[in-house]
């Protein structure tokens, strides 16, 4: 009888398994982070290129007229009172406010409704609405001004800002309209069933569970609708007529003529044109930014 000797394999202590090597701070750097180099050298040039014309500007806005300084001083405001009282900049800065305004408010609220339709409800010319929406955002804004000058004219809305506060929301709304409806779908729907269970219809269920939700998403839009206007030019060109009702972006063309330019007073005004752009990103950045990468993630 022929026996076999069992073999017993011991297992090895896992304390005792040596631990491979751990890399030094400047292995990890070599394969993980590029050299800091690489990172401040692109990012100073742009800077230089970014920051030299503002400093430009406030250059020949801050020194006096017929000054070859590269340092504005003796500083002055001459420029900026030149540009608010002789030029009316008052009057063509109210008339952007309000036309910037009545656009976000417009669009938000059209762009909402037609998002929340997009997102929730099913429908045959679904893909095709979709894509015509797309489609419109490759019609540059110059081939609608025939046919809108044409539809304003018969409704006798030439040389009002109504109808610029039209157009812009017109041409807002495709963008504004897809950010929503992504900005919504991700959004859970059985909130709103759970709403739906507690006695809410569908209108109080999206404005007490829903509509908190989109904050970031209508802030997006809203900045844009309202920054898009703010710097549109040809649309206020073309349908006002009258200074008195004319926009910050027709004012500055104004400055220019073909004899000459003031220099100063385009500076100037270019800045007033600016601040009211800045300050809006400067407060909503954070809420901009979330909001057009959560409503980019599902189309």
């Amino acid at each position: 009888m022929i026996t076999k000797e069992a073999t017993v394999i011991v297992p090895t202590p896992v304390d005792d398994v040596p631990e491979p090597p751990r890399p030094t701070r400047k292995q990890r750097r070599a394969w993980d982070e590029a050299p800091r180099w690489q990172i401040y050298l692109p990012l100073g040039i742009y800077l230089v290129f970014t920051l030299i014309p503002f400093y430009w500007i406030l250059l020949f806005a801050l020194r006096p007229a017929g000054s070859t300084s590269l340092v504005p001083w003796p500083m002055t405001f001459d420029h900026f009172d030149k540009v608010w009282t002789e030029r009316s900049f008052g009057t063509y800065f109210e008339n952007s406010i309000l036309v910037g305004l009545a656009t976000l408010v417009m669009t938000t609220l059209v762009a909402l409704a037609g998002g929340y339709a997009l997102a929730r409800f099913d429908f045959k010319v679904k893909r095709a609405f979709m894509l015509a929406l797309l489609c419109s955002q490759f019609v540059p804004g110059a081939l609608l001004l025939v046919p809108l000058f044409q539809i304003f004219a018969e409704l006798q809305m030439i040389n009002s800002l109504g109808a610029v506060i039209i157009a812009e929301t017109v041409f807002q709304l495709p963008l504004s309209m897809i950010l929503i409806s992504g900005f919504i779908r991700n959004v859970p729907y059985s909130l709103e069933e759970a709403a739906w269970v507690d006695g809410c219809n569908r209108l109080t269920a999206f404005r007490i569970v829903v509509l908190p939700l989109l904050r970031p998403g209508l802030i997006a839009v809203g900045s844009f609708a309202f920054v898009h206007s703010w710097n549109h030019f040809l649309f206020a060109l073309m349908f006002l007529s009258d200074q008195s009702k004319q926009t910050i972006p027709v004012g500055l063309n104004t400055l220019m003529s073909a004899d000459s330019v003031d220099l100063g007073a385009l500076a100037a005004g270019g800045i007033i044109a600016a601040v009211p752009v800045v300050i809006v990103f400067a407060f909503i950045q954070k809420w901009l930014i979330t909001g057009f990468s959560a409503g980019a993630v599902k189309g």
